[in-house]
């Protein structure tokens, strides 16, 4: 990355750790030392395709696969919702507390190097594959499809991230918020959701801490625990059916604060058929959100305008199980 471009992503970077972690985008890839720096690919491009949607007071925007961060590096194949590494877009730098989504792909005997992070809440939703996760704080485990895991960073955590499978690709999501409360100890929990609970509608996978159904502990039922007014849902959806999300209360954590009510989402479908750059309707998955927006595989939708109580309706128009991912998310 040349000068230019690294004083421009200090110039709009709105949040200083996000500074730190544009540097970790390149310090991975100088790290790895098979990763071709000149293969990435940005693809950027104005926000399209609003929908006018049954519920008026909600505003639904698309943001297409292709038009996603592109990198495609041999060991890994990765698209960037919003602003990282190399990839930048002064339109996609953060939503509510989410500050990135990556859908990443990593061949077999390759991974993340152990590197550091603070001040972020991050976690890895496994499509396919294995995941090992090593870090500073004494966890070691081995990831797979229908885990989930949340690292609390807090005031400083190195970790890496590797498929040590011999022959196989793994899948993941990667995922970070910006936390609502700094200098937090660092710490690290695990999830599991199996497909079954998935197909029978939305589950709760994230859920801010202090929430009823949330637990501590590093491993237990329910939802990881997030300190972010960020809540996450997961479901595979069977083609002809129908799910409802209603939006959540804003996080409060001091009783004396103003809060504000108002609600917003980010959906994304995962791009289960494999790594492709083009139509994401090509893959034959296709989820109508309000009657109106459609999205395809690798495909997003910004919504805003929620309130809590309020509801959004997904329903599978397409030819297969569809797998998809809801943020209710404070403002």
């Amino acid at each position: 990355m040349g000068h230019v471009t690294f004083l421009t992503l200090l110039a709009h970077s709105s949040h200083y750790t996000c500074i730190t972690d544009y540097l970790l985008g390149i310090v991975i890839a100088v790290h790895h030392n098979s990763m071709n720096m000149a293969t990435v690919l940005c693809k950027s491009a104005p926000i399209a395709s609003t929908a006018v949607n049954k519920n008026p007071a909600l505003r639904l925007t698309m943001r297409p696969s292709e038009q996603r961060g592109i990198a495609n590096h041999g060991w890994l194949k990765t698209f960037h919702t919003f602003n990282f590494a190399s990839y930048y877009d002064p339109d996609f730098g953060s939503f509510g507390p989410l500050r990135v989504i990556n859908e990443d792909r990593v061949e077999a005997n390759q991974g993340f190097g152990t590197h550091p992070h603070q001040e972020f809440e991050i976690f890895s939703y496994i499509v396919k594959g294995e995941l090992e996760h090593r870090d500073s704080i004494g966890n070691v485990e081995i990831m797979k499809r229908g885990d989930l895991q949340m690292t609390s960073a807090g005031t400083g955590v190195r970790h890496s991230e590797y498929n040590k499978n011999t022959y196989k690709q793994v899948h993941f999501l990667q995922i970070w918020a910006l936390p609502n409360e700094r200098r937090l100890k660092p710490a690290y929990y695990t999830r599991n959701v199996t497909d079954e609970e998935k197909k029978q509608g939305l589950v709760k996978v994230v859920a801010p801490f202090g929430s009823t159904e949330v637990s501590s502990q590093r491993e237990a039922s329910g939802p990881a625990p997030v300190h972010a007014d960020l809540h996450l849902y997961a479901t595979v959806l069977p083609p002809r059916h129908v799910v409802t999300h209603k939006f959540q209360p804003s996080l409060q954590r001091d009783p004396d604060q103003k809060v504000s009510s108002a609600r917003k989402a980010y959906v994304h479908v995962v791009q289960t058929s494999g790594f492709n750059t083009g139509s994401s309707f090509s893959a034959g998955t296709r989820i109508r959100v309000n009657d109106d927006l459609e999205l395809g595989e690798g495909d997003g939708a910004f919504v805003v305008g929620g309130l809590p109580g309020q509801t959004m309706d997904f329903e599978n128009i397409g030819e297969k199980d569809a797998e998809f991912i809801v943020f209710d998310l404070g403002d």
